[in-house]
């Protein structure tokens, strides 16, 4: 039996193709390793070699460019995080708690199943054994008979058969050409949260109103009446003009259909666009408004300018700043010229109007085919706009009527300058109540304009000749050498009272009454005269500029400077502070503003401080503002820079116990006075 069996192994082991040897084991064969016939000759470094992917769950559907406003911030941001999940298949479900009701009947069920079951099982099992033991009983009653026989014949031949079947092989799983590592790991997203707020609703009204048959009628007849005074209109017209007007009329209406109209909306988009550089320039505002330099306390008595806003035009990007003006009704207003002071680089001008509200773009904007040197706004008519040129020509603009023409202009026939306009100031109406303004010029004429209807009428009102110049002619004629007015200042309070800087570095003290003389005339500077200024308060003080690098305090009843400051640059312009009769500004060709209170410091400045928006570029001008503690200076890049005084730049009187403290124009006229007193015994004295 034993025999058969070994032969029918070594059978098996011949046709499947492999011999084992008696003894040994199947587990302690050498297995060959098998291979898909597409693998790849690796070496171990290519095998050890690790290539990392990484799978994410993000969905490819998801937004990525969510914007959200940002109330901390107040700006929209962009929202970093995004929900990635995607929801493929939702089941609802419920759970009922194991104490209550429902949940004991159902483990009641549960069990009543299972013991059915097992009851099922042992039924099952017994019968098994019943029949397990009824088949030996039968074998054992024919001991020694031949029953073994076939018994063990049967058992020969089923494991012959079993050998003989060939066994199915295991599916083995091909191992990867390649050492492959799997990671992956799945993250929450962090939660969303919603930030809501609410607003009060904005006012209503009710209106309501009845109309009747007799208004209803009146309106009827109204509009009639205005259709037959057309109709006479039209029939006085000429067929000429007729024509002329009915093609203008078409131009107009093609025009109209084909761009798009926004004149309908400009005031809520001017109003839009405020609020949103509000937004933009919220810190810069917040500094203009409430920010104090706290570090003046510990300074000794020197004080820092704040910059605060830029503006600037790409329009007027290589043109300079000439002339900077505070529209004396709307304080935020300020108009800007634009030209250049290089006599080879003379190109167009440019005039602005920008508003503190929305610095990125201006209110008002006008271009002229010469440079604008000079800009002067009326008092009582904020909206008119005195211009300058750099062709001799003067021009006036009303903001009422924004186009890019001017409203008057001067003309050769009508007596404009032949040099450039380097000033322009208004005066009071004259005794026909006409407006009339100013001009002084490089070719040495000082001459009033009247608009009288609507024309410009000028007269000369001075010649500036240089005293001791007077050459004879052999005919007995004399030629005089021409004075180059460069800058005036007209009195506070004497109106007829007025001084003139000259490029020969003279100022002369003239009257409006007298055209042929001057009433006084200072040897004030080397170089031309950049600006002269009357002081605010003080009615005799009086302060120039110049490119020979000083700036001069003068009594104009005393020939000699009061004060001099030597800046080390030239010195573009310079300018009373309003608040007080001891404070100026003047700003330098190095980029630097210079603020002196005589005051606290009678030799030096209280702050010098680079302001230019980059080093090379030469700042031109500096003016106050009226009421805010600011000043706007402009450079020869066509920059504009708006600068905050620290509280040392703008010290007042402090109180006294038991005392109140005097403010008013007398109190700063003693403060100056005081200080020109000092002066003055020295002068006598020496």
């Amino acid at each position: 039996m034993s025999i058969s069996i070994g032969r029918g192994t070594r059978k098996k082991d011949e046709d499947s193709g492999t011999e084992v040897g008696e003894g040994t084991d199947e587990w302690a064969q050498s297995k060959a390793t098998v291979r898909p016939p597409d693998q790849l000759e690796l070496t171990d470094a290519e095998l050890k070699e690790e290539f990392t992917r990484i799978l994410t769950a993000n969905n490819p559907h998801a937004p990525q460019n969510i914007v959200r406003y940002s109330f901390k911030e107040g700006t929209y941001k962009l929202i970093g995080f995004v929900n990635q999940l995607a929801v493929h298949y939702t089941q609802v479900g419920n759970l009922i708690p194991k104490d209550s009701d429902e949940g004991r009947r159902q483990h009641y069920r549960d069990e009543l199943v299972a013991d059915s079951q097992e009851s099922a099982k042992v039924v099952i099992s017994e019968t098994e054994n019943l029949e397990e033991d009824e088949e030996p009983k039968e074998l054992e009653t024919e001991p020694g008979s031949q029953t073994d026989v076939p018994a063990a014949g049967a058992a020969e031949k089923v494991t012959e058969e079993e050998l003989m079947t060939p066994k199915q092989p295991k599916e083995q799983k091909l191992t990867n050409q390649f050492n492959f590592s799997e990671r992956a790991s799945q993250t929450f997203n962090n939660p969303l949260r919603d930030r809501e707020c609410q607003m009060e609703p904005p006012p209503r009204t009710n209106f309501s109103a009845t109309a009747n048959q007799w208004e209803i009628y009146d309106a009827y007849v109204e509009e009639l009446e205005k259709q037959e005074k057309t109709k006479e209109k039209e029939k006085a017209k000429t067929p000429v003009a007729k024509k002329t007007g009915k093609m203008a009329m078409r131009k107009l209406t093609s025009l109209e259909s084909q761009t798009d109209d926004i004149t309908k909306v400009s005031q809520a988009a001017k109003i839009v666009e405020r609020m949103v550089n509000q937004n933009t320039y919220d810190d810069v505002a917040q500094d203009f408004k409430y920010y104090e330099d706290a570090a003046d306390e510990y300074r000794d008595q020197e004080g820092t300018l704040l910059p605060l806003w830029k503006f600037q035009n790409d329009k007027a990007k290589h043109l300079s700043v000439t002339a900077l003006c505070w529209n004396p009704k709307y304080r935020d207003l300020f108009a800007v010229g634009y030209g250049s002071y290089d006599f080879m680089k003379q190109s167009r001008g440019m005039l602005l109007l920008y508003s503190m509200k929305n610095p990125s773009f201006p209110e008002y904007m006008f271009s002229s085919d010469s440079g604008i040197m000079c800009l002067d706004i009326h008092v009582d008519h904020p909206y008119l706009v005195a211009v300058g040129h750099y062709d001799g020509n003067v021009a006036i603009y009303n903001l009422k009527k924004p186009h890019s023409q001017p409203s008057f202009r001067s003309s050769a026939k009508s007596g404009k300058h032949t040099d450039p306009v380097w000033q322009v100031k208004w005066q009071k109406d004259d005794m026909d109540q006409n407006l009339n303004f100013f001009s002084v010029s490089s070719d040495g004429r000082i001459v009033s304009w009247t608009l009288v209807k609507s024309e410009l009428v000028h007269i000369d009102v001075i010649k500036l000749k240089v005293e001791g110049s007077t050459t004879e002619v052999p005919e007995g004629l004399q030629l005089h050498t021409v004075g180059c007015g460069t800058a005036f200042d007209f009195h506070k309070e004497i109106d007829y009272l007025f001084l003139v800087g000259t490029e020969e570095g003279k100022i002369y003290k003239c009257s409006k009454s007298y055209s042929s003389q001057f009433l006084d005339t200072y040897d004030a500077h080397n170089m031309a005269v950049d600006a002269v200024s009357w002081n605010p308060y003080h009615t005799k003080v009086f302060m120039s500029c110049s490119s020979d690098w000083t700036v001069k305090i003068w009594d104009h009843t005393i020939k000699t400077p009061m004060f001099i400051y030597d800046l080390n640059s030239a010195v573009g312009d310079v300018a009373w502070a309003p608040y007080s009769s001891t404070v100026f500004a003047a700003v330098t060709t190095d980029g630097k503003a210079h603020v002196f209170d005589l005051a606290i410091n009678k030799y030096e400045a209280i702050c010098n401080q680079p302001v230019a928006a980059k080093k090379k570029n030469k700042i031109t001008h500096v003016h106050f503002n009226p009421i805010h503690p600011i000043i706007i200076v402009g450079d020869d890049r066509g920059h504009i820079i708006c600068l905050k005084l620290s509280p040392n730049l703008r010290k007042m009187p402090k109180e006294k116990k038991g005392q109140e403290v005097q403010k008013g124009p007398a109190v700063e006229i003693a403060k100056l006075d005081k200080l020109l007193n000092l002066v003055r015994e020295v002068k006598t004295k020496t």
